[in-house]
């Protein structure tokens, strides 16, 4: 997990997945993450399915 100290609550929030792009931005920036690292994320969650996506959160945040 590369941002362990940053908790996402997913469970039983809007599963969309611009929803859930927009919580793991705001958390990883506010977590201290570079704008590179959020680009990272973000061109490594969006570069499959919605599995992916959640896939890609779990490996960057703890996910609640």
């Amino acid at each position: 997990m590369k941002f362990p100290l940053i908790k996402v609550r997913l469970v039983g929030e809007d599963g969309n997945a611009f929803a859930i792009l927009g919580r793991m931005s705001k958390a990883l920036k506010k977590g201290g993450a570079t704008p590179e690292q959020v680009k990272e994320f973000f061109d490594q969650a969006q570069s499959g399915d919605y599995n992916k996506l959640l896939q890609t959160c779990m490996e960057w945040v703890d996910v609640q």
